[in-house]
C-alpha cells in the first residue's frame, strides 16, 4: 500500500513540476511580449516626438519669414505714406517750377517768395 501511495505522490509531484514549468514558461513569454510591446510604443512615441519637433521647427521658420516680410511691407508702407502725404521735388523743368505731389496730386509752383520773419 505504501508503494501505491508513493507512486501517487510521485505522480502528483511530477504533474505539479510540469504545471509550474509551464506556468514559468508562460510568464516568461508574456514578459517578453510585454517588453516588446513597451519597446514598440516607446519607438512610436519617439517618432511622433521627432515629427512634432520637426513641424514646430518648420512653423517657427515660417513665422520668422512672415515677420520679416511684414516688416518689409511696413517699411514700404511708411515710404509710400510719406510719398502720398506730400513730397516736393525740384525738377529741372524748362520754366524752373517746383513740383509738389500731395496725396497723389501734382501741383506746380512757378513763383517763390521769401518768408517774412
Amino acid at each position: 500500500m505504501s508503494l501505491r501511495i508513493k507512486a501517487v505522490v510521485d505522480k502528483f509531484v511530477h504533474e505539479l513540476k510540469e504545471a509550474l514549468d509551464a506556468d514559468i514558461q508562460d510568464r516568461l513569454m508574456k514578459e517578453r511580449e510585454m517588453q516588446s510591446y513597451i519597446e514598440e510604443r516607446e519607438r512610436e512615441v519617439a517618432e511622433r516626438e521627432a515629427a512634432w519637433k520637426a513641424e514646430l521647427s518648420r512653423r517657427e521658420a515660417e513665422i520668422a519669414r512672415q515677420e520679416a516680410r511684414l516688416k518689409l511691407e511696413r517699411e514700404n508702407l511708411e515710404k509710400e505714406k510719406s510719398v502720398l502725404m506730400g513730397t516736393a521735388s525740384n525738377q529741372d523743368n524748362q520754366d524752373g517750377a517746383l513740383e509738389i505731389t500731395v496725396s497723389g496730386e501734382k501741383y506746380r509752383c512757378l513763383r517763390f517768395a521769401k518768408a517774412k520773419k
